[in-house]
């Protein structure tokens, strides 16, 4: 089996040597002491309310209200956030929306949201390619809900600032469109940044563990803080607020809901797999965020998604998504089964396989507004 690892070549064996060596992956139940495992793998403290959120901007919208809010997480760039909510009185019940990696850094929460006037032209090919063009968090408030987008960690307001007029930023990007077959094209600032920010991302990850975390446990640590600002809202009911995400916004959903205990429900789209099943050629398209250093030896990721059963969990796999093994999706699926089944509650692991590849088109969208609208409520739950 050594043969068959794509991107460790001879080095196949090294993986099943540490395989045989046992440690790996383990079945973690639900509970309090997997619970904390993670939470200290991840490096990740808890995150506390952010201090001077302030409201920057108001608008009203097609039936909507929205704000432009920010706050310090105590270190680097002010966090900007959209929030979303219905033109309607009263508190309501609640979600974070978790904008995807997709290896698009220039921009954080206007992937998923709209803003007064509407997306950034240069986001409307990410949209179409994952979900269906629509600004989902936009139609999710539209259900009945206050809907929170935050920038996180190296995204958007809260990205690194780099120096895009060196020349090994400048040989990186001529580099990166020579590869892609269209080397006379002159990129504009949000692609330049992107390109230069991918090998910037290793760099990142290597601070982290220096500083005693990691890349998914700072993110984790920063929407942690936006969870609190949310739950502190007058408008949210604080025991209804859930989280959804797509890709490496299902990995952070997947964490939030595991660590906090304020989260009600969660859904995860594209971005659950079995860890063993990722060994063959499933590691190098992911980034850092499913790979936090020592988390292999605590659980495996289907475990960290039960860690809170018997709480309401949606995930959603995609049969032809080139991220995941199919064999890795069914091994998540019969571990999140087997696992909700030893809390007592089957039930309240729904899941849903689809055609298609790795998105989250608007039929995954209103599968999980349904499902965010039976466990959470909401004035139009689909």
């Amino acid at each position: 089996m050594s043969g068959g690892h794509a991107h460790l070549g001879s080095y196949g064996d090294w993986a099943e040597r540490a395989r045989e060596a046992g440690g790996l992956f383990p079945t973690a139940p639900p509970g309090d002491a997997t619970r904390e495992s993670v939470r200290r793998a991840l490096g990740a403290d808890r995150g506390e309310a952010p201090p001077e959120a302030r409201v920057e901007h108001s608008w009203r919208e097609d039936g909507l209200r929205g704000e432009l809010v920010s706050w310090s997480v105590g270190y680097g760039p002010r966090t900007e956030a959209y929030v979303l909510r219905p033109d309607t009185a009263g508190p309501l019940p609640a979600v974070v929306a978790m904008h995807e990696h997709a290896g698009v850094k220039y921009h954080g929460k206007e992937k998923i949201a709209d803003g007064p006037g509407g997306p950034p032209e240069a986001l409307r090919p990410l949209r179409d390619r994952f979900y269906g063009g629509r600004a989902w968090a936009n139609a999710l408030a539209r259900r009945g809900f206050v809907v929170l987008v935050h920038d996180v960690f190296m995204w958007g307001s809260r990205r690194f600032e780099l120096d895009l007029d060196s020349e090994a930023a400048r040989r990186e990007v001529a580099g990166r469109l020579a590869a892609e077959g269209r080397p006379e094209r002159e990129p504009g600032l949000p692609e330049r940044y992107d390109i230069v920010a991918e090998g910037h991302e290793h760099v990142v990850a290597k601070y982290c563990a220096l500083l005693g975390t990691s890349v998914a446990g700072t993110i984790l640590r920063e929407d942690g803080v936006a969870l609190r600002y949310l739950g502190s809202r007058p408008d949210v009911v604080p025991e209804r607020v859930g989280c959804v995400g797509f890709s490496g916004g299902g990995a952070r959903a997947v964490l939030l809901g595991a660590v906090r205990d304020e989260i009600a429900a969660t859904v995860v789209v594209g971005m659950m797999s079995g860890s063993a099943e990722l060994l063959d050629r499933h590691v190098a398209p992911h980034s850092w965020s499913l790979f936090p250093p020592g988390l292999s030896r605590v659980a495996d990721w289907p475990d960290v998604a039960a860690c809170r059963a018997p709480w309401p969990l949606q995930v959603q796999y995609l049969r032809d998504d080139a991220l995941f093994s199919p064999e890795g999706m069914a091994a998540a699926h019969r571990k999140l089964r087997e696992l909700y089944g030893l809390a007592g509650r089957p039930d309240a692991y729904a899941f849903r396989f689809a055609d298609g590849p790795h998105r989250f088109d608007v039929a995954a969208q209103e599968a999980a507004f349904a499902f965010l609208g039976r466990t959470l409520g909401g004035e139009h739950p689909g």
